[in-house]
Parts: structure tokens; C-alpha cells; sequence
């Protein structure tokens, strides 16, 4: 060969190199990339989608774009979303998926997300989070002088899981709970509060993703402890029999910071019943007393008070649990695999029997430090 030839040959292998990827450029400009996507129920039962995507524009002083319609599944609702905006709608970088009550007391609600799992380009690490109100004031009622919804609600989704005060669920976590016949679903819950969102706590959902109950800050923490999933640093308050109170404040109260947590769950079956024997021993310092007691004296007497509080909250939970027929610990997978022939006699009607099975729970507190404070 020529040297001529080889170098035409090295030109056009460059020309086509560096034009690969570019013939199905979408440029920033004429895109639309939602990172929120909303759907809510309105009181005729019409299906509403709501998105939230950036504006990348400095001659625009919003920070954001919120779109919103009437479609009959969210495959339908992305044509009306593109009707809606100056460019192509991509639907693969949500944060979070809000949803609204009125779809949570639907049944089987959640076949309508089959779209995300269709696309493999979809992600699956969408924060699923539940809304007390309606999805449409959280969307067109940005709180001023925050970051763009969809990156505070993850924050906070993040930051709050991390304290053990609701749980961070995914797109793909959440389709696992709906499918596996041993747990039932829990997602994060927030409030539009006037402009300020909050964050609530925890949805709890029966095995059809309905609506069941919803768990405070404080209980979401010792639902973390008995899923094994909370951290040192979670915080939990307690108030202390036969301790004075003082005009209007809670002057009765212990506030203890655990440092180390063990979870231990031992499942049986006996007499055609589930036993589960919960065991959680919490080495915790203690962050406030806010009544007078001798700590140097009745250490022991405290940690005795602490435990037996600790343990009856821990099990007014489950009798909860129990009354609603949902298993958010996910006690069911215990069961299948410690009993899996006793197990899969019940597992179609799983929530029905852990209502009627034994659930004791036995709570250890170790008061580890008291401060420098006497």
C-alpha cells in the first residue's frame, strides 16, 4: 500500500470515529429531565401525573419547570408531558416518585408502574415517598429559598433513613416488598406544611400496597431497630414513671443516643402457631434527664426503668402490626427460613397468620456514659 492510501484510510477512520455517538445527540437546551415524577387520584377518581425538571437557563430566574395533566396509565402521561415542554422528555433521572394518599387506598396501585421496569434505561433508585395532601400543592408550592423539590425530598429521605426516623425506599426495594410473600411495604411519608415540607415518618402498606397506618419519627426508629437496620446515633426518648412534672413541660422524660444495637430474632412453630423471641440489647449514652436523680447511685435502677419502657413501646408496635395485618419487620422471611414447610402452608395469607402468632420481644438498655454534666 501507498503511503498516500494509508493516510486517506487514517482520515476517514478519524472522521468516523469522532462523529460516532453525535447523528443521536440531545442537546441540553432541548431537552425536558424531570426529576420528579408525582401521581395523585383527584375526588372523581381521574389519574394525575404532576413533574418537576430544572430550567437551565440564567435568563430565567425560576429554578424550575412543574408539569401536570390527566392521563389514563404513565406510559400515556409522557406524550402529554412532551405536549407541555420545549423538548423531548426523559424519563430516566427521577430522585423521587411522589404518591399521593388517594392512590395508597387503591388496591394493587402499583401495576401502574410497570412502564419503569420496561425500559432498562430507567433507573430503579427512585425514592418512593408517599405524600399526606395533595400531590399538586407539594408540586406547584415550592418552599422559597430551598434547593429544587426533587433534591431537598431525596436529602431528606437520606438524611432522615440515616437517623432511623423513616426508611429509604426504592423504586426496586419497593417492588421486592410487593412481590416477596414474607414482608409487607413501608415508604417514606412528608407534609406540605403552609411552604415548609416535612418529613412525617412512615407509610406502612398491607401486602396489596394499600394504605394501612403510619408511624412517627420515634416509632420509625424502633421499626429500624427490629429490622436490624438502624444505626449507632439513632436517638429515642422515653418518659419516666413517678417522676414530677414541671407547668407545661414534659419534665418526666429520658433522651438516650445508642451506640451500639443487637437485633436478634428467633422464630419457632408450635401448637399450629408462629413463636417469634425478639431479643435487642442497646449500649446507649445518655443526651438528657431533665428531673433530678442520682445517677452515680442508681445507674442500675435507671437502666431497669429505661429497659422496661423501651420494651413495652417496643411491643405496643407489634400489636399494631398485628391489628393491621401488615409485617413491615419482615418477620415472614424468618419464618421461611427457619420453618419453611410450616411457612409454605401460609405464605398466600401470610399477614393473617402473623396477627394470630406470638411475638415477645425482651429490651436490654446500657447506659454506657451520662455526660460531663453531674
Amino acid at each position: 500500500m501507498s503511503f498516500r492510501f494509508l493516510c486517506v484510510m487514517l482520515t476517514l477512520t478519524l472522521a468516523l470515529l469522532s462523529s460516532a455517538g453525535c447523528s443521536d445527540r440531545l442537546d441540553l437546551e432541548s431537552a425536558a429531565t424531570p426529576l420528579a415524577l408525582g401521581i395523585d387520584l383527584d375526588p372523581n377518581n381521574k389519574f394525575h401525573f404532576y413533574s418537576i425538571s430544572p430550567v437551565f437557563s440564567k435568563s430565567i430566574p425560576k429554578k424550575s419547570i412543574e408539569n401536570s395533566g390527566i392521563a389514563r396509565s404513565l406510559r400515556q402521561s409522557r406524550a402529554e408531558q412532551d405536549a407541555q415542554t420545549g423538548g423531548a422528555v426523559s424519563g430516566r433521572n427521577f430522585q423521587v416518585i411522589l404518591v399521593g394518599k388517594r392512590i395508597l387506598q387503591q388496591p394493587d396501585w402499583f401495576k401502574i408502574m410497570d412502564v419503569i421496569f420496561r425500559d432498562s434505561r430507567n433507573t430503579t433508585t427512585d425514592r418512593m415517598i408517599a405524600v399526606d395532601g395533595p400531590v399538586a400543592e407539594l408540586i406547584h408550592s415550592p418552599p422559597p429559598d430551598e434547593p429544587l423539590i426533587p433534591i431537598l425530598l431525596r436529602t431528606m429521605v437520606n438524611t432522615n433513613s440515616g437517623r432511623g426516623e423513616t426508611v429509604s425506599t426504592t423504586i426496586q426495594e419497593l417492588h421486592r416488598q410487593m412481590y416477596d410473600k414474607g414482608i409487607t411495604p413501608s415508604i417514606a411519608e412528608v407534609q406540605l406544611h403552609k411552604t415548609k415540607i416535612k418529613m412525617q415518618g412512615t407509610v406502612l402498606l398491607d401486602k396489596r400496597g394499600r394504605y394501612a397506618h403510619t408511624l412517627g419519627q420515634q416509632d420509625s426508629v424502633l421499626l429500624n431497630i427490629l429490622k436490624g437496620k438502624a444505626k449507632a446515633g439513632v436517638s429515642l426518648t422515653f418518659p419516666v414513671p413517678n417522676q414530677p412534672k414541671t407547668g407545661p413541660f414534659d419534665t418526666d422524660t429520658v433522651s438516650f443516643s445508642a451506640e451500639k444495637i443487637d437485633t436478634k430474632i428467633k422464630p419457632s412453630f408450635k401448637n399450629s402457631k408462629f413463636h417469634f423471641d425478639i431479643r435487642i440489647k442497646i449500649t446507649a449514652a445518655l443526651s438528657e434527664r431533665l428531673f433530678p436523680y442520682d445517677m452515680m447511685r442508681h445507674t442500675k435502677e435507671l437502666e431497669k426503668t429505661v429497659s422496661k419502657q423501651t420494651q413495652h413501646q417496643f411491643q405496643e408496635l407489634i400489636r399494631e402490626f398485628q391489628k393491621h395485618r401488615i409485617d413491615p419487620i419482615g418477620l415472614g422471611m424468618y419464618a421461611r427460613a427457619y420453618e419453611f414447610k410450616a411457612f409454605e402452608q401460609v405464605k398466600d395469607h401470610w399477614s393473617e397468620e402473623l396477627s394470630r402468632s406470638d411475638i415477645h420481644v425482651t429490651a436490654v438498655v446500657q447506659i454506657s456514659s451520662m455526660g460531663p454534666v453531674k
